[in-house]
């Protein structure tokens, strides 16, 4: 056969296995790297369009300094957190006997790491707001007083409703995880004398290990660019990132579109290394697969 013919032939295979990826590569242009590259560019350009730094420049302001700071804090809290809790009911979930029940709180766990944002702000209020159904059973049948010890609306009510969506998240996350560690390998360590704390601590663990660090860093990821539940729950009263950047972008007294796009810049490449460890971590990890 021509070799021409034969490139030919194979060029036009591969676009026929392109053809029903299309539309979605075109949209992953339109929402995803046209709007990167705009970013780009309006962060290091100024009102005139020339070249400037001045917006990253701007970056060690305290404002925006605090925020990053805030962010990272919620992030790094809900999401130690969040691992160590969703590993540990995710094994006890595992460990179910009834495959109904079991199915039934995956299927939970499904539905509540996805509630989020506005509904569950509201929630919140509902429930620990000020006036809310436990914050006034509290008060009324122990005596209680939640308020102003504890606010719904403050850094560590965040922190509450941010661990409510990331905790199932883990959850769903850490038990595909468990069920990867094989039965003969507990098996073993119990044959050679090991005792259940033994296999934990030099074998269970260590497998587990990287996996949970890559589930660490998605739900560090997921907390971070969380942005309608903190606004719903504090407004202007916190200082996050991703809130920073709305009130810079939209805002009327605090309006500074390049400041903004250049705190975007500054958290697309903090998310950007925290995937890149994540792919690492999801890599190690895979080596103990079946």
């Amino acid at each position: 056969m021509n070799p021409a013919a034969s490139w030919r032939s194979r060029i036009r295979g591969q676009w026929k296995d392109w053809l029903p990826v299309l539309p979605f590569l075109l949209v992953c242009l339109g929402f995803e790297l046209l709007p990167l590259v705009f970013l780009l560019r309006g962060s290091f350009t100024d009102g005139q369009g020339q070249f400037t730094l001045d917006h990253y420049a701007k970056m060690g302001a305290s404002v925006y300094a605090r925020s990053f700071s805030n962010s990272i804090m919620l992030s790094g809290i809900t999401g130690l957190t969040g691992t160590l809790l969703g590993t540990v009911i995710g094994y006890f979930i595992y460990r179910l006997r009834s495959s109904r029940w079991r199915e039934s709180i995956i299927a939970l766990s499904d539905v509540t790491s996805n509630f989020a944002g506005a509904p569950l702000a509201f929630a919140f209020v509902v429930v620990l707001g000020s006036s809310g159904v436990v914050t006034m059973a509290f008060q009324e049948y122990f005596g209680l007083k939640i308020y102003p010890t504890f606010s719904v609306y403050s850094f560590w009510g965040l922190v509450l409703a941010y661990t409510y969506f990331q905790l199932p998240l883990m959850v769903l996350l850490a038990i595909p995880t468990i069920a990867g560690l094989r039965p003969e390998w507990r098996e073993a360590s119990l044959s050679l004398g090991g005792s259940p704390t033994q296999y934990w601590r030099y074998i269970g663990l260590p497998i587990l290990a990287p996996a949970l660090i890559a589930g660490l860093l998605l739900l560090f990821a997921n907390a971070f660019g969380a942005y309608a539940t903190a606004y719903t729950l504090t407004g202007s009263r916190f200082s996050l990132v991703t809130l920073q950047i709305g009130f810079l972008l939209t805002g009327e007294v605090l309006r500074d579109p390049g400041a903004g796009e250049a705190m975007g810049v500054l958290t697309l490449i903090l998310m950007g290394i925290t995937i890149g460890l994540y792919q690492i971590a999801v890599r190690w990890a895979r080596k103990w697969q079946p």
